[in-house]
């Protein structure tokens, strides 16, 4: 069995930033980090593996400059088997669709995959589109917001998914493509051999020229949707500080004053 895992490098959280003039998101220079969301998606994915034996293989892939091979490598360390790289300044820039449609012609190129796992969404994006818009590209059943991965019988997956107000239980043939929840599983440490086997791992990369898409469907210039205004909120508010630091009665008195005077009290 031939598993696939799409895993993204994004900024740490606190380490954001977008460009005002262009709109997209600033990553020369930045803390980058493996996903937090798709280290469940790669843990899931080696837990299948060991579930199933020795027949089954992980295959990470990713988009994003030539550094983004950390986190490739990083899924490696955690038990997956090798990992391809879909890096090109033509990629820079995309938006869901155009990088659902990059990263659908890579697992064409990579062959064939009985079954796709992306994490929830990316912590620099918060769309949750990348991963079901890679399945309805290449025809296969999405299941998102997988919690378990119940059984694999006579060419069909189980999976339990949360839905408003708890859980149904899902069935859907294979190859199929699913999109899981944090709640699904607790990642494990990478092992010393599995960081060494990882830094001797060749990472294959594949440009623009590499996959049969057309030149307009990659990018910023394929990209349907653009960020066209960045702003900052503005603090406008204005407040009380009250120190308890010489007069701790006085500052209670003062809060209950204030309270008071609002209304809460």
């Amino acid at each position: 069995m031939r598993i696939g895992v799409l895993v993204k490098q994004v900024p740490a959280t606190e380490n954001v930033k977008i460009d005002e003039k262009t709109g997209t998101m600033i990553r020369e220079g930045v803390d980058a980090e493996l996903n937090p969301l798709d280290l469940h998606a790669v843990e899931e994915a080696v837990r299948l593996k060991e579930r199933l034996g020795g027949d089954a293989e992980i295959t990470v892939i990713s988009m994003g400059p030539p550094q983004a091979q950390k986190a490739v490598k990083a899924a490696i360390a955690m038990g997956c088997d090798g990992g391809l790289l879909l890096s090109d300044r033509r990629f820079a820039g995309s938006d869901t669709l155009a990088t659902a449609r990059t990263l659908a012609a890579g697992v064409k190129q990579a062959g064939h995959f009985d079954l796709l796992l992306s994490g929830e969404r990316a912590t620099d994006g918060e769309t949750g589109q990348v991963g079901p818009a890679v399945g309805e590209i290449l025809n296969l059943p999405v299941l998102t917001f997988v919690s378990a991965v119940e059984s694999f019988s006579d060419g069909y997956l189980t999976v339990q998914r949360g839905v408003e107000g708890g859980h149904e239980r899902v069935q859907a043939p294979l190859p199929a493509m699913i999109s899981v929840v944090k709640e699904i599983n607790v990642p494990r440490l990478c092992t010393l051999g599995g960081k060494l086997r990882a830094k001797k791992t060749v990472i294959p990369v594949l440009g623009a020229d590499d996959l049969p898409l057309p030149q307009e469907h990659l990018g910023l210039a394929g990209s349907p949707t653009k960020v066209v205004k960045v702003s900052y909120p503005q603090i406008t508010r204005s407040g009380k500080k009250i120190s308890a630091v010489d007069n701790p009665d006085g500052a209670v008195e003062a809060i209950l004053s204030l309270l008071g005077a609002r209304g809460a009290v």
